[in-house]
């Protein structure tokens, strides 16, 4: 019943932020996540120690937390109001920086891998790819709630997204190396690990782990490695920015180890574009487990 329940929620939710006009979704989209600032406190000291590593500590930390809240309402009001007769116009709204980079990979018939970090509106750029004719598989959180699940990855395939869910298996990974064989893209969000099997990094100057499965693909496909986030514009729209390719190590005991911390710099260097739109509110590095 509780599973049922939580499945009609979110269903609900959809349906009401379905019949805003697209300015007012996001205005109050926002101020929904700055509701959520003033009222979670563990999630909230969460945010404030991650703020703090990627902007230091001689800025104003609370004031940029509380705009990653209002960020990660403005996500999930997209998510509940996106349909596919939207996205055409979302397109539209789209500016990328860096797109001759994938369309010259995209000439040599391989395929390629995306790497983001939890920033703005990560979704937008499968709509990005379904613009160019890729085919964009995620790697997405297996849920325990079947009817959710099956829910999210309907929402995806609106921003033209093919999900997998991460079940622990080796199938996962076994479709992920068949898509990039026929060209297709890749995304993985590697800026936490959620199950086990990270790779230990120096992330913000902080050792922890971070999934190791775009290291490993890459090595063994031979294909590029792209640091992606689509962040926010301040009105409607998006600003996705594609970076120039991690270098992977084709060779060497350690070339995974040294590719996913070559990863982990890139996402860095991403967060630090605009650290307030960043939006993990959950431990992701062993010192926050003491005080979470």
């Amino acid at each position: 019943m509780r599973e049922l329940l939580e499945y009609f929620g979110y269903r609900l939710a959809a349906a009401l932020f379905g019949l805003l006009p697209e300015p007012l979704m996001r205005r109050v989209g926002k101020a929904l996540g700055s509701i959520a600032y003033s009222r979670a406190d563990r999630r909230k000291r969460m945010a404030i120690r991650h703020m703090t590593r990627a902007l230091g500590s001689e800025h104003d930390i609370e004031q940029a937390t509380r705009e990653a809240f209002a960020a990660y309402g403005r996500y999930w009001a997209e998510v509940f109001w996106v349909r596919p007769r939207r996205v055409p116009a979302m397109l539209a709204r789209i500016v990328v920086e860096g797109l001759d980079r994938v369309k010259q990979a995209q000439a040599t018939g391989r395929g390629m891998i995306f790497v983001l970090p939890h920033i703005g509106n990560w979704e937008v750029a499968g709509s990005v790819a379904r613009a160019l004719g890729l085919e964009l598989i995620a790697v997405a959180e297996d849920l325990p709630n079947p009817r959710l699940a099956r829910w999210f990855a309907a929402v995806r395939k609106s921003f033209g997204i093919d999900v997998v869910f991460a079940d622990g298996s080796r199938r996962v990974m076994a479709v992920l190396a068949d898509g990039l064989r026929r060209g297709a893209a890749v995304a993985l969000v590697t800026d936490r690990n959620v199950r086990e099997g990270g790779l230990a990094v120096r992330f913000f100057g902080e050792e922890t782990e971070l999934p190791a499965g775009a290291a490993v693909l890459a090595a063994r496909s031979e294909v590029p490695v792209f640091p992606v986030a689509a962040f926010f514009a301040d009105g409607p729209g998006h600003h996705v920015v594609i970076e120039s390719p991690v270098e992977i190590p084709s060779q060497g005991v350690n070339r995974v180890a040294v590719g996913t911390q070559r990863i982990a710099a890139a996402l860095e260097g991403l967060i630090r574009r605009d650290p307030a739109q960043w939006h993990i509110v959950q431990p992701n590095w062993p010192s926050d487990r003491a005080v979470s």
